[in-house]
């Protein structure tokens, strides 16, 4: 594992309440000795309860922010949040092949207090778009559902769901309502057994978990590492409920990571 710290990118909407979106995803990288860099690619008025309102970002300004941060720096990896639309789906796929990223998506469509994220056929756009120029791909249950077309019940229909997305690229079911399991396939299935914790900490655990990933995957871990270790990140995030207080004491096999 490399010792410096290395940069990483999220390219994803703002949250103003801090709990999910952008905000989060920096958190999560310091926590885990990232530095973070950022492109906006939507504003929304939100709280843990509600998504009042979205103000999706000019294309032509989400590309000039990508543009300008990779003049400037050297970065592999970078995740994707909230992009909202077919046109920001097929801008930022654009960018990541020009780019040459190496990108973890987590196909943001739903708020988890409900409030919708992405506009009609956002599944459909990253299938075609951004799907296939990427690395991994980190749906919920109703994301996988809504991804795949495969109805999700339990475990075996997780399988299955992945399976199918995992035409397209390396997936992982996170299984915040899957009895906590997460179903990973990257050329084969494997099934990280989790437990469910009860608590309200859970805003934004889809960003987190993303980010969780691709800062592993930026100090040196492989993509199964990644995965295990985003998901221990992510539960231990809900208990404690502050990611600001994680890089205290957050080790994974008893090395900082």
């Amino acid at each position: 594992m490399s010792l410096k710290n290395p940069i990483a990118m999220t390219i994803a909407g703002f949250d103003p309440s801090g709990g999910a979106g952008i905000l989060n995803d920096i958190k999560t990288f310091h926590a885990l000795g990232v530095y973070g860099t950022a492109v906006v690619t939507a504003l929304t008025a939100q709280n843990v309860q509600k998504v009042s309102g979205v103000m999706p970002i000019d294309i032509e300004f989400i590309e000039e922010q990508m543009d300008t941060v990779l003049e400037g720096e050297t970065i592999e990896y970078a995740k994707t949040g909230m992009l909202f639309s077919d046109e920001i789906v097929e801008t930022v796929a654009c960018k990541v092949k020009e780019h040459e990223l190496k990108v973890v998506v987590d196909p943001v469509m739903v708020a988890g207090s409900g409030g919708f994220l992405s506009e009609e056929g956002f599944a459909r756009s990253l299938k075609k778009h951004l799907l296939p120029v990427a690395m991994l791909t980190t749906p919920n249950i109703s994301e996988a559902q809504a991804i795949s077309g495969v109805e999700i019940q339990d475990e075996r229909d997780a399988v299955k769901a992945a399976l199918k997305i995992g035409k397209l690229c390396n997936v992982v079911v996170t299984g915040g309502h899957l009895k906590g399991s997460d179903v990973f396939y990257n050329g084969s299935i494997k099934v990280f057994e989790g437990e469910l914790v009860e608590s309200e900490n859970t805003h934004g655990t889809g960003c987190t978990y993303s980010s969780a990933v691709t800062a592993c995957l930026s100090k040196g871990c492989n993509l199964q590492e990644s995965v295990e270790r985003a998901g221990k990140f992510v539960k231990e995030s809900i208990k404690w409920g502050a990611l600001g207080t994680l890089n205290q004491f957050w080790k994974f096999d008893g090395h900082i990571i």
